[in-house]
Parts: structure tokens; C-alpha cells; sequence
């Protein structure tokens, strides 16, 4: 999703996006699968293929888990970059492509280099800008927001009446650990609105280990409270509304999707006069 963001946002968003997940594709199909290969490069190619880079040319290639790509590999990639140019499996002439690489792994890669499993100059060479992705578990006052929108794609996608959440089952959302990060949370919603038959999901529809108490904790303690939370989440989309809109309150009321007398009354709530 970060990924795609930093494409919207480029000069290059009317160019292809394209992304490859490099530990879902064997090694012996990857370097055809990233450089494209001639027609009779080897068993089975039976017509030319251009491969990604090419599709991404003008655009942006995201290369997911990038310490999972062979070592071998490692070595073309780095050319690749370095040269800004490709050779198709099987073909004796490079070709020019101007494609910008994303490349995120969940891996140590410093770790990684100092054990001999990925090549220390392709590490710097795509260490280039860095962005760190912190946790859900750190940010959870994004739950609230989250949770609307998955509650509100699923009902949508499985015929239901839009749910919300009642309070016990957000604040043990919050409350949970997340080790799945984005996806477990996506996967618990959509699970709790299929098995739900109200308005509103309760803690019922939760899996048991998101209602198990964090480790070491007291029955019913929660590390993020729900008022906190959602006061965290409300001050951070005010804030963000009234930036876009040049602080116009009218404006900044139709962002969030609330009237213009509620959000006054938030902004002396949460003290967000100034």
C-alpha cells in the first residue's frame, strides 16, 4: 500500500505500477519473470516475453521481499539498476528501461550482509531512501480508523448491511498485539462480519486469541484505552481535514463526513482551537 501511495503521488502516476512478491516464484523462473527471455531461451519458452521491467518502464516496479531473491539474482539486479538497462534470457543485446524500484522486506538485510546472504553493494544500492513501517501494535490509534474501512468494504462485498463496532470488541482490538500486522486485523473483521447476524459486531464474532488477555496482563487491561483511542483517532483526522483545507472548517467538516456543528464541537472538545 505504501508502495502504491509513493507511485500516486509521483510524476510517474500515469505509468505502470507493477509488483512482484520475489520469495513466491522459483528461482529458476524469477530471472525470466523480472528480464523477460527471448522465444526458445529454454524448455517450454514458446513465445517471447517481455517481462517486468519492461511492463514497468516510465512506471514503478515494487519488489516485495527483497531478501528473498537469489544470490545469483542479486548480481543481475544490481546491474540492472546500476546500468539502467536488462537482458532477456536468451537474447545478446541489453535493453534501456527507466523504471523507479521499491523494493521492502520484513528481513534484517544489515544482518543479512554481514552473514554473506545478500551482497552489500545492492543493499546500498537500493538503501537509498529508507522508510520504516512501524507495527500495527505501535499504532493503535489507526485501529479505529481501519476497522471502518474493512467493516465497511466487507459489508459491501458480502451483500450486508453496513456494521459498526460495539465498544468492548474495539477495545479489544486495541488492546491485542497484532502480529499479523494489517492483514491478521483484515482477516478478524472480515471473518466477524460474516459470522454476524446484527448491527454491530461484539466481541462473539472475535477469534479467541484477539480476546485472550495480553501476556502478564490483568483479566480485562487493555495497553491503549478505548476512549484514548478513539480521541487519538479523531484528533489526528481533525487535524488532517483542517491542514487540507487550509484550516476552512465548512470544507474540513464535509472531509470527515460529519456537519459542521459537530465538528465545531469536537474542535473545542479536544482543544484544537489553536
Amino acid at each position: 500500500m505504501l508502495a502504491r501511495a509513493i507511485h500516486a503521488q509521483s510524476p510517474r502516476r500515469d505509468a505502470p505500477f507493477v509488483a512482484v512478491n520475489c520469495g513466491a516464484i522459483s528461482e529458476n523462473l524469477l530471472e525470466s519473470e523480472l528480464f523477460g527471455h527471448a522465444k526458445g531461451a529454454f524448455t517450454g519458452a514458446d513465445r517471447h516475453r517481455r517481462g517486468l521491467f519492461a511492463e514497468a518502464d516510465t512506471g514503478s516496479l515494487f519488489l516485495d521481499e527483497i531478501g528473498e531473491l537469489p544470490t545469483a539474482l542479486q548480481v543481475k539486479l544490481l546491474r540492472a539498476l546500476q546500468e539502467e538497462e536488462i537482458r532477456p534470457v536468451g537474447e545478446s543485446k541489453p535493453r534501456s528501461v527507466d523504471v523507479r524500484v521499491i523494493a521492502a522486506t520484513a528481513r534484517n538485510l544489515e544482518e543479512d550482509v554481514a552473514q554473506a546472504r545478500f551482497r552489500e553493494d545492492l543493499f546500498y544500492r537500493l538503501n537509498v531512501v529508507r522508510l520504516e513501517v512501524p507495527p500495527l501494535r505501535e499504532r493503535p490509534k489507526d485501529i479505529p480508523l481501519l476497522a471502518d474501512h474493512f467493516l465497511e468494504r466487507f459489508g459491501r462485498s458480502l451483500g450486508k448491511p453496513r456494521q459498526g463496532l460495539a465498544d468492548d470488541a474495539l477495545e479489544r482490538l486495541v488492546a491485542y498485539s497484532w502480529p499479523g500486522n494489517v492483514r491478521e486485523l483484515e482477516n478478524v473483521l472480515e471473518r466477524a462480519v460474516i459470522l454476524s447476524d446484527g448491527g454491530r459486531i461484539t466481541p462473539r464474532e472475535l477469534p479467541h486469541n484477539v480476546l485472550a488477555p495480553p501476556a502478564g496482563a490483568a483479566p480485562g487491561a487493555s495497553d491503549y484505552g478505548l476512549k484514548r483511542a478513539r480521541r487519538a483517532a479523531e484528533t489526528h483526522c481533525i487535524r488532517r481535514a483542517l491542514e487540507a483545507t487550509g484550516g476552512n472548517r465548512t470544507r474540513a467538516a464535509r472531509l470527515l463526513e460529519i456537519s459542521h456543528r459537530a465538528l465545531l464541537y469536537k474542535i473545542k472538545e479536544y482543544g484544537l482551537r489553536d
